[in-house]
């Protein structure tokens, strides 16, 4: 397999590996405070989800053929909090991330060094995928430290345990080495 194919593989789990850590932590959530946001220059989970989608959309819709900052894109808007329910938020989250499913499942590894733009800055596909592989997971660290901090209750840890660590170790290295994507095994865990 060559190495662009292997990335491309990479990408698409490490991308499914967030968007599954972002919706445990916001299935352990009432409604309520998916939209409590603790003050004015604070946003709301469901903020941070509106934001993700509107970029999702922006970014991956004709993604080799038309500029990543979409001209129907109103990025202000996206800060506003006008999801009516959990429902209607989470619509707009799968509509993002099957966007971008559907634009990573169809790139040939042979397109990755072309150059597409963002805000007329152009970009290789590589760097594109890997700005974007940056920008949502510092938006699920967000929602999941701030849903840890809005939990009441028990918090159904989606990493490795607390004081849990060099059991992990002993597991990981009580198996033979392998070449494998380390999603592989958290996504098996976080699907549980």
């Amino acid at each position: 397999m060559d190495t662009n194919t292997t990335y491309l593989e990479s990408v698409r789990k490490q991308f499914l590996y967030y968007k599954t850590i972002a919706e445990k932590a916001l299935a352990q959530l009432q409604d309520a405070q998916l939209f409590t946001a603790t003050n004015e220059d604070t946003n709301s989970i469901a903020v941070i989800v509106k934001h993700l989608s509107g970029n999702m959309l922006s970014r991956w819709t004709d993604f080799l053929t038309a500029d990543g900052e979409k001209e129907w894109r109103d990025r202000d808007s996206e800060f506003n909090d006008t999801y009516s329910s959990r429902a209607e938020m989470l619509e707009a989250w799968e509509k993002g991330w099957s966007c971008l499913f559907e634009a990573i499942d169809g790139l040939k590894p042979e397109q990755l060094s072309d150059i597409i733009y963002i805000r007329n800055e152009g970009h290789t596909v590589i760097e594109a995928i890997n700005r974007q592989l940056a920008h949502y997971p510092y938006h699920v660290g967000q929602i999941v430290f701030y849903a840890k901090m809005l939990k009441q209750g028990a918090w159904d840890t989606l990493s490795i345990a607390r004081n849990r660590s060099a059991n992990y170790n002993a597991g990981k290295f009580s198996k033979e080495k392998t070449i494998r994507n380390f999603t592989d095994d958290e996504l098996d865990k976080l699907n549980k």
